[in-house]
């Protein structure tokens, strides 16, 4: 754990807000860098439902600039609570959240994730994906599943 870095998926969500917290008090406490990841999902169809876009890759720039910006923002506030010398670097994908995230921890050789859980119960959870759940069972590291 000590060679190795931390990761944190995010959705930019309060939860996952949340679990980045835990996630910079975890790199501050092993010495270890911090890697910070959003992956964004293939629009569900070229419908988008009413969205007023002129076209799928105008809707899908708009969506990767936004999520850009967001891990910019999100850069600046880790690297404030991050102790001297630790960093933290921020990776965009494209595709399957699950595999996404998996790949991104083989690739990053990281010793360690920390996800939100969605918090779904009931019928709710059984109807969406839970990616921690999932990501827990799959990963070849620890992973901390914080609520």
């Amino acid at each position: 754990m000590r060679t190795r870095q931390i990761l944190c998926p995010t959705d930019f969500s309060l939860t996952a807000s949340h679990a980045l917290s835990y996630a910079i008090e975890m790199a501050n406490l092993y010495g270890v860098s911090l890697r910070l990841v959003h992956v964004m999902s293939e629009p569900f169809s070229e419908h988008h439902y009413g969205i007023a876009v002129d076209s799928v890759e105008q809707l899908d720039r708009q969506i990767e600039a936004a999520a850009t910006e967001n891990l910019e923002k999100l850069e600046l506030k880790i690297q404030q609570g991050l102790n001297h010398g630790l960093t933290v670097k921020t990776v965009l994908r494209k595709g399957d959240v699950l595999d996404e995230i998996l790949e991104e921890s083989e690739v990053g050789q990281v010793g360690m994730i920390v996800i939100a859980s969605h918090g779904h119960r009931g019928i709710s959870h059984l109807l969406n994906p839970n990616i921690a759940e999932s990501l827990a069972n799959k990963a070849k590291c620890p992973v901390l599943v914080v609520k």
